[in-house]
C-alpha cells in the first residue's frame, strides 16, 4: 500500500538547503541559519552549551518557565548566572537590564525569550539589544513564540542566537527548528573546548561539515516530512504576507483581552498592561475562589478543541491561557473560547455577560 506520508522520494542537500534559505528570508537576517530536526529545546540547550563555560557571566531574564530552563543550563555549563527575573503579569525594562550591567560589568553573556506563550508577555528586545550591544555581550533570544506574530529583526537587534520554532505562529511542525548564528557568535563557541562536537547538540558540526562545506552534504538522514512541513508553512506564510499574519494576531490578543474584560464575572487580563502582552497567546486570571483547571475542563467538556488550557505548576488554580496562533488567531475561535469559558463560569454561579463580550470580540476584529 501507498501513503502520500511514507512513499517519498529523499530530501537532498540542495532542497534542505532552500528550506533553510527561505526561513533566513522569513527572519530579514544575513547571518547564518541553521535548521536542527527537532524541536526548539534542542538549537536552545545546544546555543547555551556551545557558548557558556566556566568563566562566562550570564545575565538571564526570568520572565516565565523557560528563563528558569535556560539558567540551569548556564549553570551546569560552569557559567556564573545572573538571573534577572521580573512578575509573569509584566515584562523586563531595558532599564532593568541596564542597571544589571552597571552592577556587574563582567556579564558577558545575556538569555532573554521574547514571547512568553506560558505566561502571556512579550519582552521590548530591540531596546534591550541596544543594551546588550552597548556591552558588548553575546545575546541569546528565544522567539519561538513570537516569530511570525510580532516583528522579529535579530541583525537590526543585535541578536547573536535567535532561535525559532515553526508550531505556534507560524502554524508549522513542531519537530524541527532553526537558530540564526552570528559570527561573533560562531567565534565564541568554536573558542569553547567543551562546546559539543560530534553531538546532535554541536552547531559547530553544522558550521564545519555543512555551512563551510557549501551545503553540499548533510550531517544526518533530514527529518523529510517536518522538513516538507515546514517549507509548506513557510510558503503559506509568504501567500498570506507576513504583516498580515501578524497583525491577526494582534487583532487576536487584542479581542481575548476586550471579551474577557466585557464578560465580567471578575475574569480579567493576567497580564496588567496590553503592551506587555503577547499577540501569540492571552493568559486570563479566574476571579477569587475559581479554581483555572476545573474552568478550563469545563470548557473544554462543551468542545474540546478549543485552545484553552491552564497554568503550569503553581499557576494552574488561577490562570488560564488563550493560545490563540496560528490558525486559532481568528474570530471564530475567540468567540468560541469566551463563550466556552464564559458558560463554565456562569456555571459556577459567578454572573457573565455573554453578549457582551461578543460584542466586544467583534468590535476588535471590526477596527483592526
Amino acid at each position: 500500500m501507498t501513503h502520500p506520508f511514507l512513499d517519498l522520494g529523499p530530501l537532498s542537500a540542495q532542497h534542505f538547503a532552500e528550506i533553510e534559505a527561505r526561513v533566513a528570508g522569513l527572519l530579514a537576517t544575513e547571518q547564518d541559519v541553521v535548521i536542527m530536526q527537532g524541536e526548539a529545546l534542542l538549537p536552545l540547550e545546544g546555543c547555551i552549551r556551545g557558548a557558556a563555560r566556566p568563566g562566562t557571566t550570564a545575565l538571564n531574564v526570568i520572565t516565565g518557565p523557560y528563563g528558569q530552563t535556560f539558567g540551569n543550563w548556564l549553570r551546569d555549563s560552569g557559567a556564573t548566572v545572573i538571573d534577572l527575573a521580573v512578575p509573569f503579569h509584566t515584562a523586563v525594562t531595558a532599564d532593568q537590564v541596564r542597571a544589571a550591567f552597571a552592577e556587574h560589568p563582567e556579564i558577558d553573556f545575556v538569555s532573554l525569550v521574547h514571547a512568553e506563550a506560558a505566561t502571556g508577555n512579550t519582552n521590548p528586545v530591540a531596546e534591550i539589544g541596544a543594551v546588550v550591544r552597548e556591552h558588548g555581550a553575546l545575546f541569546m533570544l528565544d522567539a519561538v513564540a513570537s516569530v511570525a506574530a510580532e516583528p522579529l529583526l535579530p541583525d537590526a537587534w543585535g541578536v547573536d542566537l535567535c532561535v525559532i520554532g515553526a508550531q505556534k505562529a507560524m502554524g508549522g511542525p513542531a519537530g524541527v527548528s532553526a537558530v540564526s548564528v552570528s559570527e561573533r557568535a560562531w567565534e565564541r563557541i568554536a573558542a569553547n573546548p567543551q562546546a559539543p562536537r560530534r553531538s546532535y547538540l554541536s552547531l559547530l558540526d553544522w558550521k564545519e561539515r555543512w555551512i563551510d562545506g557549501g551545503r553540499k552534504a548533510l550531517l544526518h538522514a533530514p527529518a523529510q516530512l517536518e522538513m516538507l512541513a515546514l517549507e509548506a508553512c513557510v510558503e503559506r506564510i509568504e501567500a498570506e504576507g507576513l504583516e498580515a499574519l501578524m497583525a491577526r494576531h494582534a487583532t487576536a490578543a487584542a479581542a481575548v483581552r476586550a471579551g474577557a474584560i466585557a464578560l465580567g464575572g471578575g475574569l480579567e487580563p493576567y497580564v496588567h498592561d496590553a503592551v506587555d502582552a503577547a499577540p501569540v497567546a492571552t493568559t486570563l486570571r479566574t476571579p477569587a475562589g475559581v479554581d483555572a483547571s476545573a474552568l478550563v475542563a469545563g470548557a473544554l467538556a462543551a468542545d474540546p478543541g478549543l485552545p484553552l488550557v491552564a497554568g503550569g505548576g503553581a499557576l494552574a488554580k488561577e490562570m488560564i491561557r488563550v493560545n490563540h496562533y496560528g490558525p486559532d488567531a481568528a474570530r471564530g475561535v475567540v468567540h468560541a473560547s469566551l463563550a466556552a469559558l464564559g458558560a463554565a463560569l456562569g456555571e459556577t454561579g459567578v454572573v457573565v455577560d455573554l453578549e457582551n463580550a461578543r460584542r466586544a470580540v467583534t468590535d476588535a476584529f471590526a477596527t483592526a
